[in-house]
Formats: structure tokens, C-alpha cells, sequence
């Protein structure tokens, strides 16, 4: 329906108010000229000057409602976006939830909340999402990229952690990493007792040679 309404003026929903003004006002001086026209075409004139009438009536009445609801759209999404920057991560999510209707700029403000409880594979997922409904939103694209940075760099660190860094000492920090034993803690508490054990046997055996 909205797009017949369109039609009638040579434009589609994307033209902006100006263009829309401006075919409009085309057609009704034309047709409010031709409608004085002896005969038919007269009658002709005067339907279709009613017709665009009703249609730009119409037209405007539907872009009015559709610009208030992105307003509101968008104050609840700036309303996220300070609970986020605010820390009130909780009450960002509450109001994310009550969303009914969930677009790229959602499924991004989700991805933040994420990011922000470190969940990282988790704001990945929505990021990707966003920039499928929204594939030329730069804004997105440069978040994507970030995050990938930082996982990137998160598993570089925790590789480094794990193997022992740059020195390759491991978990034990023995160069040889042959488990020799590192004095202090079990390991000389160990090394002491068999060094008591072997003691022991020594003076028996040499208590049986005599």
C-alpha cells in the first residue's frame, strides 16, 4: 500500500521530504489546471487531483509516525548506552530485554554489555549479527575489528602464561625441564627425607660390618 502511494508521485520510501514536496506540488498545479478542462478530461483531472490529495495526506501522515518511533527507538537506545557508560550493566540488559523488535544497533549495545562482563565469544556473536543487518555501518566494522584484537592479544598472553613466556621454563621454571627438584617447598622436604633414608641405611650397613 505505502509503496502504490509512492507510486503516484514517481518516488519510493526512501526519497526525502523535499523531493516528496516537490512532486507533489507538480502534479497539483497540473491537475488543478486540467480540471477546468471541457468534458472527460476535466472529470479526470479533478479524481486525480483528489487522488494525490489523499495520497500525500497519507504519505506524510505515515513518514510522521515512522519518524516518531525512531525517535523513541533511539532515546531508548541512548538510555542503554548511558546505563553502560555508567557501569549499571544490569539495568542496560533489563532495558535491552524489554526491546520488542531487535535491529543491527541492538544486537551492537548487546555486544557491548557483553564485552563489558568479558564475555568475549559472546559479544563476537552479536557483532557479527549487527553487521549483517547493517553491513555499511562503520561503526560496527571498527568494533569487529577491536575485538578481534583483543581476543587475539588475550590468547597471546595466555599462551605466553602457559608455556612460561619467552624464558621456556614452563609451569615449573626448570631450564633443563627435566623436573629437577627446586629447593624449597615439597620438593626439599622430599629431597631431605630421602637424604635421611639413605643416611640410615648407610649406618646399619656399616654397624654389620663390624
Amino acid at each position: 500500500m505505502a509503496n502504490n502511494l509512492y507510486e503516484i508521485f514517481g518516488l519510493d520510501e526512501n526519497c526525502t521530504d523535499e523531493q516528496l514536496d516537490a512532486a507533489y506540488g507538480a502534479l497539483r498545479s497540473k491537475y488543478a489546471e486540467d480540471r477546468f478542462l471541457e468534458g472527460e478530461a476535466g472529470n479526470i483531472a479533478a479524481k486525480k487531483l483528489t487522488e494525490i490529495d489523499n495520497a500525500y495526506r497519507d504519505v506524510v501522515a505515515m513518514r510522521k509516525e515512522a519518524s516518531r518511533g525512531n525517535s523513541t527507538e533511539s532515546d531508548a537506545f541512548k538510555a542503554v548506552e548511558e546505563k553502560i557508560k555508567n557501569g549499571d550493566l544490569a539495568g542496560a540488559q533489563s532495558d535491552l530485554d524489554s526491546f520488542n523488535e531487535r535491529n543491527a544497533e541492538w544486537h551492537y549495545l548487546q555486544s557491548v554489555v557483553y564485552y563489558k562482563k568479558k564475555w568475549s565469544n559472546e559479544s563476537k556473536k552479536q557483532l557479527e549479527i549487527a553487521m549483517q543487518m547493517d553491513p555499511s555501518n562503520e561503526k560496527y566494522k571498527t568494533a569487529y575489528n577491536k575485538l578481534l584484537d583483543k581476543i587475539k592479544s588475550d590468547s597471546d598472553k595466555s599462551f605466553s602464561s602457559y608455556s612460561g613466556g619467552k624464558s621456556g621454563r614452563g609451569f615449573s621454571g626448570n631450564d633443563s625441564g627435566e623436573g629437577a627438584p627446586q629447593m624449597g617447598g615439597d620438593s626439599c622436604i622430599d629431597w631431605c627425607c630421602q637424604m635421611a633414608i639413605c643416611n640410615i641405611a648407610l649406618n646399619c650397613c656399616c654397624n654389620s660390618c663390624h
